[in-house]
This record gives C-alpha cells, sequence and structure tokens, in this order.
C-alpha cells in the first residue's frame, strides 16, 4: 500500500523504474505504441509572453521503454523542476528538434499567416522538417489542435514525405508526451530568458495577473519592445494599453 501526497511521484520514478519494471501505474490499460515513430506536441500556444515551442522526439523499440520508465508524461501533468531535470535526461540521449518562437519573430508571422493555427501548423511542419535530416523515420504522431489538413498542406508545402498521423489527447503516446516536455522546456526557459533581457518578471498563460504584469510591463519600458516580450493578436493587449 503506496499513500500520501508524494505517491505519485515516488510510484512514478522510483517503484516502477527502479523495483518493479513495469508501468501499471503510469500506464494503465493503454495500448502502448512501441514501434519507432516521432511524436510531436507544442508549448506556449495560449500565453500572452514568452515563446511559442513546438518539440519532436524520435525514440525505437527500447527507447521507448526507457522513456516509459523515465517517467515520461503529458507536460501538464508535471512541475517546472520535473520538467527541467526530464527534458535534460531527453535531450543527452535521444534524437530531438525544437522549434522556438520568440515574440518578435512570433509577431511577424502571425502578420504573414493571420491565424494561428496556420503558424502552428507551420511550427509543426518546421520541427518535423528538422528531425527528419536526423532520422529516416517517416512514422509521425502529434497531438491533434485543429482541422487535420492544417499541419498535412504545411508538410506538403515544405515538400516532406511523411506518414502523418493526427490524435486528440495525443499526449497519450510516450513520445509526443517527451515532445510535449521538451517544448514546455524550451517554453520556461525562454521565459526565464527575456525575464533576464528586460529584468522583469513575465507570468505565465493569459489571466488578470499577467495583463496586470503587462500593464506594468509598459509602465516602466514603454509600449515600443512589447512586441519583443508578448504575442500581440491576443485580446489581452488592448487591456495592457487601455
Amino acid at each position: 500500500m503506496v499513500q500520501g501526497k508524494d505517491k505519485h511521484d515516488f510510484i512514478t520514478y522510483y517503484l516502477e523504474a527502479e523495483i518493479l519494471g513495469k508501468l501499471p501505474y503510469s500506464y494503465p490499460e493503454l495500448e502502448i505504441d512501441t514501434s519507432p515513430h516521432v511524436g510531436v506536441d507544442e508549448a506556449g500556444k495560449g500565453d500572452l509572453f514568452g515563446p511559442l515551442c513546438v518539440a519532436a522526439l524520435y525514440a525505437d523499440t527500447d527507447q521507448i521503454t526507457s522513456l516509459m520508465r523515465m517517467g515520461i508524461r503529458d507536460s501538464k501533468k508535471l512541475t517546472d523542476v520535473t520538467i527541467a531535470n526530464l527534458a535534460a535526461k531527453i535531450k543527452k540521449d535521444f534524437t530531438y528538434s525544437i522549434v522556438q518562437i520568440f515574440p518578435k519573430r512570433y509577431n511577424e508571422l502571425y502578420q504573414s499567416f493571420r491565424n494561428l493555427n496556420v503558424l502552428l501548423g507551420w511550427g509543426h511542419a518546421t520541427a518535423i522538417e528538422k528531425i527528419l535530416c536526423k532520422t529516416h523515420c517517416t512514422d509521425i504522431l502529434i497531438d491533434q489542435f485543429a482541422n487535420e489538413s492544417i499541419v498535412q498542406q504545411a508538410i506538403k508545402r515544405k515538400n516532406l514525405s511523411v506518414n502523418l498521423s493526427q490524435k486528440h489527447r495525443g499526449e497519450e503516446d510516450v513520445l509526443v508526451a517527451g515532445a510535449s516536455i521538451l517544448a514546455r522546456s524550451a517554453f520556461v526557459q525562454g521565459l526565464a530568458q527575456l525575464g533576464n533581457d528586460y529584468q522583469f518578471i513575465f507570468p505565465k498563460g493569459a489571466s488578470k495577473q499577467v495583463i496586470q504584469a503587462g500593464k506594468n510591463f509598459v509602465l516602466s519600458h514603454g509600449t515600443k519592445p512589447l512586441h519583443m516580450v508578448a504575442k500581440l493578436h491576443f485580446k489581452s493587449i488592448d487591456q495592457i494599453l487601455s
């Protein structure tokens, strides 16, 4: 019997990984795809401040088992500290690619695409293009975020030949979950980098706290550098500038 507030991490990172060698708690009754493939996911889409990040992660059958034993799961269920630690392990031993689009470039791209999902499709296709240069695996799984044609068209424009699958709750796949960890880690690092550049604490998300932080930023830095730190198409920008 294991119980208590820390039971999740104890079971995931010690009991299953070090003792049992099985993962009945982490992956209950899931049909786990252990065939070699690439998982893709993003982070930062709903955050006013900071970059949009898309990551792709490849693994073969043995490596997928290793990722499961590491406790890889959807980044939304993990703390920033755990995400940073797991991302470091993934980067050390696995093949991956990361597209990190800081606000300045993000705003330029949005002006061109005029649609967030199309921009996301371009980001996914770019991450896939980068990992295809490192591995010959063409089996790709992404966490579906829009109409299937969005990413398919972006891949077609890049003249990539892949077997693309799109799945709601794609993070149930260990490689998509691993990609979500890499993307979230890149987002957190990018947000911290902007904070260092401007000597300012940028909160995550798009809440009232974030809007107030935006107003404070404008008071201290003016409106000119706002496009360097924030996604300007967010409705929150109007509230900040008002």
